[in-house]
């Protein structure tokens, strides 16, 4: 059976607290699990979320500052203890020093064969065929980019349809390959089926680009560091308050909010939420383990 959520891991900001650690979150999407930004601890917040490392299959890092990538090194050398293919990694292409010395922070050998893919520019970065990621540069104080899971768009099988043509069985599987049978035409006996979105969007001040990468997003992931009483300090840092992250969410016709990312002053994550929901109506307001399924398609 395919999953899609959310596996929140972390939603710190700049340092862990006791009840928050740094930054971190899965997404499982079917046979993809993809990994954001590991901060520091990430290899133990995947044991308490029941994930297991070799089971990632892509990596996606929006920028090279420690809170979302120091916990690279030790999550890379779990999962050469386990799993035997080769792992995707994404990064900000000027973010690559960094990368490089992440990858070799300990004596420790490393036979896991890690495929780097350095991003320099907006636009189409990979197709898995599944799903094809996007990215867009982010408005922050060193370079970052924001991602977006894009899946193809189908179509949807209509049963009475199907019935009244006396299509059924295999017969459904061959009409789909071959676009038609016995003069029927698959358009005929289905709609169109949008494929879904997940967008993630860290560290940034509001722009364009984080609208685009959010744009009719079933699930938006979000950055809220401030509250709208922090906004100056916000401007000052190049991050989101809580109100922002709804009014992208809003502009860009998400569907579902997530906030994280909280700075270390605002303990109650419920005062996320309450500031989102007076400009977005489907908020969540993430907590450490939260696990928030992605929703059933409109």
């Amino acid at each position: 059976m395919s999953v899609r959520e959310l596996v929140v891991l972390g939603t710190a900001s700049q340092v862990p607290t006791r009840t928050r650690a740094h930054h971190g979150a899965v997404l499982r999407w079917d046979d993809e699990v993809v990994l954001f930004d590991p901060g520091e601890g990430t290899q133990r917040q995947l044991t308490l979320a029941g994930i297991s490392a070799a089971a990632i299959t892509r990596i996606c890092i929006t920028h090279l500052h420690g809170d979302h990538c120091l916990g690279l090194p030790g999550v890379l050398q779990r999962m050469a203890l386990d799993r035997a293919e080769a792992v995707d990694l994404y990064f900000p292409a000027s973010g690559q020093p960094y990368v490089d010395r992440l990858r070799r922070a300990s004596a420790a050998e490393n036979p896991l064969v890690v495929r780097e893919h350095p991003v320099s520019g907006d636009g189409l970065v990979d197709d898995w065929g599944s799903l094809s990621l996007h990215a867009a540069a982010l408005e922050h104080r060193i370079d970052a980019c924001g991602w977006r899971l894009q899946e193809p768009d189908g179509r949807r099988m209509l049963p009475d349809r199907l019935a009244a043509r006396g299509i059924a069985g295999p017969d459904v599987g061959r009409l789909i390959r071959a676009g038609s049978l016995d003069g029927v035409r698959v358009e005929e006996v289905s709609e169109p089926r949008p494929g879904q979105v997940f967008a993630f969007v860290m560290d940034t001040r509001r722009c364009a680009a984080a609208v685009r990468l959010a744009r009719g997003a079933d699930l938006l992931v979000c950055e809220s560091t401030y509250l709208s009483d922090g906004a100056d300090l916000a401007a000052a840092h190049a991050h989101l308050t809580a109100a922002d992250a709804a009014r992208i969410a809003a502009q860009a016709g998400a569907r579902r909010l997530v906030l994280t990312h909280y700075s270390q002053r605002h303990p109650d994550e419920a005062e996320f939420a309450a500031e989102a929901r007076r400009l977005f109506p489907d908020v969540h307001a993430a907590r450490d383990l939260d696990r928030i399924p992605v929703p059933r398609r409109r």
